[in-house]
């Protein structure tokens, strides 16, 4: 889909959580600037103790904004704290991991400036760009995941884990992130679909790290997703 002109008053609010990310945090916050779209960048450290922090504390960029978690709360609480934070029309989340690409910013923003979609998820797994070959486990538990979301949620998306999800902020009024962990995506995916949010899919690239290099979500987040899904989709209901 080719991207519409962007509106001269249109403001991207880029939400960056940040846990032990020293190794690519600057590389990270470099490659968000580079994306020649107008917008802010909202950095919330969640209590790194590997130096992350005081480089955070260090840097200055007029459209750099970092805000500090005292303790590590979770992905999810630090989304939230960025949420909160964020003062644009349009609010894309961006891990600080370069797991994921900023130059397919557009592709992503395309269907929302279209005026087709409220949300958009970067799905890894719909046939676009590179793909590191990794862990098969964690091919199987997504699809799993994912697959039980649907079914709850009566939508067919092919990556509720992913962590490109892009929000107009008309989108995301009234949900509040209860889980402070991974648990964020479970849990957000099930309260657009109860608002019956245009959500739409586009294919994105994908350079997966492994847990020598950082990587940290293990099987226990992929238990606490599934019940998360069941919590969010059949008990929860705001």
């Amino acid at each position: 889909m080719k991207t519409p002109p962007i509106p001269d008053n249109f403001l991207l609010s880029v939400l960056m959580p940040a846990y032990n990310e020293r190794p690519t945090i600057e590389a990270a916050i470099r490659q968000v600037l580079d994306v020649p779209v107008k917008k802010e960048l909202v950095v919330v450290d969640d209590g790194s103790t590997d130096g992350t922090r005081q480089f955070l504390a260090g840097f200055s960029h007029p459209d750099v904004r970092v805000v500090f978690h005292e303790k590590n709360q979770g992905k999810g609480a630090a989304i939230q704290t960025a949420i909160d934070n964020a003062r644009g029309d349009i609010l894309l989340i961006q891990d600080a991991d370069l797991e994921y690409d900023p130059a397919e910013y557009p592709i992503l923003l395309a269907p929302i400036l279209s005026g087709k979609a409220d949300v958009v998820y970067g799905s890894r797994f719909a046939g676009h760009g590179a793909h590191r070959v990794l862990y098969f486990r964690h091919y199987i538990g997504n699809r799993t995941l994912t697959m039980l979301s649907d079914f709850l949620t009566d939508l067919n998306l092919t990556d509720m884990e992913t962590c490109y999800k892009v929000f107009t902020r008309e989108a995301l009024e009234g949900i509040r992130i209860q889980e402070k962990r991974f648990g964020f995506e479970p849990e957000v995916t099930a309260k657009l679909a109860r608002k019956r949010a245009r959500i739409y899919e586009v294919p994105i690239s994908y350079y997966g790290r492994t847990y020598e290099e950082g990587k940290k979500i293990g099987w226990k987040d992929g238990v606490r997703a599934l019940w998360c899904i069941l919590k969010y989709n059949l008990v929860v209901k705001d």
